[in-house]
């Protein structure tokens, strides 16, 4: 049985990498757990020796299939506990990140398979994030986001990546949650802005960053 530390760094590896067989830098790895390198470093090499990551020195780490499975069971579980909170007891989808990140680790895979099948098996989180299946497959389908879709487009939003309760709330307050339906009206390169309009006919303005943290798919 995986730690949670275990779990938490081959998750973390498993986001950085996008979900594919990308090296994820020491640093990056380091930054992302918010621990020093040499701590991040000693405890790759612990994960390399148990075979659950190939570790490249001076280039990065990415996961062994057996390390992806352990990954993608604990995402699976991170992404169902935040959807059982939502849609179950109510909580704010701004504040079940923490939750979910604690609650991860205690869960069992039987309790797991209940809540799924209570929640009917939902694809994706209340963030948009796609939900791994049992078997460990996820969907890996590519979205534009609102910084680089097309101008005047009609838009479904589809995930929200940026999940800091700072963010989430600003898109609770503009309406932004995925299945919101938008366009973006102008895209000023130069000022680094976008200037959404929405089917209420209210206009919303973001940074091209802030923009680039929520994906959208053409409405149909």
């Amino acid at each position: 049985m995986a730690t949670s530390t275990v779990e938490n760094y081959l998750k973390q590896i498993l986001l950085l990498s996008a979900g594919d067989d990308a090296l994820v830098s020491m640093g990056d790895l380091a930054a992302a757990l918010a621990v020093v390198p040499g701590t991040a470093t000693t405890m790759v090499k612990s994960l390399a020796s148990d075979g659950l990551v190939d570790h490249h020195l001076r280039h990065g780490v990415r996961l062994t299939a057996a390390g992806r499975r352990v990954a993608l069971g604990v995402l699976r579980r991170h992404r169902l506990i935040e959807t059982f909170l939502v849609e179950v007891l109510k909580m704010d989808w701004t504040e079940v990140h923490a939750e979910a990140e604690l609650l991860e680790h205690a869960i069992s895979d039987a309790v797991l398979d209940r809540l799924d099948a209570l929640l009917g098996h939902p694809a994706a989180d209340p963030h948009g994030d796609p939900i791994p299946t049992r078997l460990g497959k996820i969907d890996a389908q590519v979205y534009a986001t609102l910084a680089t879709c097309v101008v005047a487009q009609p838009l479904r939003i589809v995930r929200v990546t940026e999940q800091s309760g700072e963010f989430l709330q600003f898109a609770e307050r503009n309406g932004l949650r995925p299945g919101a339906r938008v366009r973006v009206a102008e895209r000023d390169l130069a000022a680094g802005l976008i200037t959404l309009k929405k089917t209420s006919g209210r206009t919303v303005a973001l940074s091209l960053a802030a923009a680039g943290n929520i994906l959208v798919a053409p409405a149909r």
